[in-house]
């Protein structure tokens, strides 16, 4: 079978979403066409966002695939499958370029994984992946039989929808390396949350683990990514060796939680790349975070919160260290790693000026402290369903009208007043 994959080309006008604007390698395409592959199959992938082609530029090279199915995702990537645009536009737009031509039309990414419904609906695609979506794509192009497999939705033959069954985890630890084209690494600038310097060779995005063992009130990841376990080493390493090959200069581990893994790190003190990781500091002890500079990391996003232990405990991070502690941790990595950010959010009780003097005391010891800022309920977090429950078929709605309705200011990076969720669909037609 043909397969086409595709990231389309993203446009975050009017978004609240406050995640990276550049592109990333899009892995669970990756994963998906690497898994076809092996079996057999013939497979594209399109990359809209990295590849700098709009949605008809796109749409025509698909169609000239004839593919018998066409993968879509519906956000940039595993990277922000937890902070995802809430609105569905782009996909939308991609398939209404596309006009039929792909094939069988199916969708994976966080929306279809919480409310698979009107993730159907609003696409108007044929089929809705739910979870960790690599292998169950694989299964699909063996199969016309739907019901056969787990976690999809799709209408039958009555025009009624059907879910078979609750989102996916995959097995992850035995993913095969991913290999991109040269063409790709050569685009790909970008060097993810890296400050330090200015970039000094192509960039690129890699997972060592996936999902986290801790439940954060705020993390959106129930619905996917969410069980923890790590990629078997050799794997890790044969990828890393294969993006150096192709003169990749630096590393970002998409992991949820990048945990101390003392042979990955040291198998990395030897390899000529630098990388950068999103972790919880509490877990990281002082020899642990040299050998973590060591090993060439340049970048920590360390997820702090809040500067009270009632304010993490009441966001159920299960953080035995005092906040001195996670200022001297922090510190402590900073003289070996060039940027540390301490990352905090809006949380109801935090003095201001205790968050105000907190920020200056780190910035004096050259770690960036964020100004705190507000985060979106997202469906598949234990905070959306504090408040409403299980997702229903309006949950987007509902968490994007409750965030509008709090906030009057945002992110740094959102230029622009966040419009309601109805407004930014019907732009593209999503009913």
């Amino acid at each position: 079978m043909r397969v086409a994959f595709v990231n389309p080309p993203w446009d975050y006008r009017n978004s609240i979403y406050f995640g990276c604007r550049e592109p990333h390698l899009p892995l669970e395409l990756g994963y998906a066409a690497a898994l076809l592959e092996a079996g057999g199959h013939e497979t594209l992938l399109v990359d809209c966002h990295l590849e700098g082609l709009c949605a008809a530029e796109g749409a025509e090279r698909i169609a000239a695939f004839a593919p018998a199915m066409t993968v879509i995702t519906t956000a940039p990537t595993y990277l922000f499958w937890r902070c995802a645009p809430p609105e569905m536009r782009v996909p939308r737009a991609f398939l209404d370029a596309l006009q039929g031509r792909g094939g069988r039309t199916v969708a994976v990414g966080p929306h279809g994984s919480s409310t698979p419904r009107p993730t159907l609906e609003k696409l108007g695609c044929h089929v809705v992946v739910r979870g960790e979506c690599e292998e169950v794509v694989a299964r699909l192009a063996e199969t016309n039989d739907l019901r056969s497999l787990p976690a999809l939705a799709y209408r039958d033959a009555e025009g009624r929808v059907v879910v078979t069954g609750p989102p996916h985890a995959g097995r992850f630890t035995d993913l095969p390396a991913l290999a991109w084209p040269d063409a790709w690494i050569a685009r790909h600038h970008h060097h993810h949350h890296r400050f330090d310097t200015a970039p000094d060779g192509p960039g690129a995005e890699i997972e060592a683990s996936r999902g986290c063992p801790y439940t954060c009130s705020f993390c959106a990841k129930i619905d996917f990514r969410d069980a923890y376990r790590r990629r078997d080493l050799p794997i890790v390493l044969e990828e890393i060796d294969g993006l150096i090959s192709q003169g990749v200069t630096y590393l970002y581990f998409v992991d949820e939680i990048f945990l101390p893994q003392k042979p990955l790190l040291e198998a990395l003190v030897g390899r000529r790349v630098k990388f950068g990781v999103q972790t919880r500091i509490d877990l990281w002890k002082p020899d642990m975070l040299d050998l973590l500079g060591a090993a060439g990391c340049v970048s920590i996003e360390a997820g702090i919160e809040s500067l009270t232990e009632e304010g993490r405990a009441a966001l159920d991070k299960r953080c035995r260290a005092s906040t001195d502690d996670l200022a001297e941790r922090l510190i402590h990595a900073r003289r070996t790693v060039p940027f540390v950010q301490a990352n905090l959010i809006a949380v109801a009780g935090d003095d201001p000026d205790l968050v105000a003097a907190w920020r200056d005391r780190l910035r004096g010891a050259g770690v960036w402290a964020n100004d705190p800022v507000p985060l979106y309920p997202y469906p598949s977090s234990p905070d959306y369903r504090r408040l409403w429950g299980e997702p229903d078929d309006a949950a987007w709605e509902r968490a994007h009208a409750h965030y509008l309705s709090q906030f009057t200011r945002f992110s740094d990076i959102q230029e622009e007043r966040p419009l309601p969720l109805p407004e930014l669909e019907a732009t593209c037609g999503c009913r």
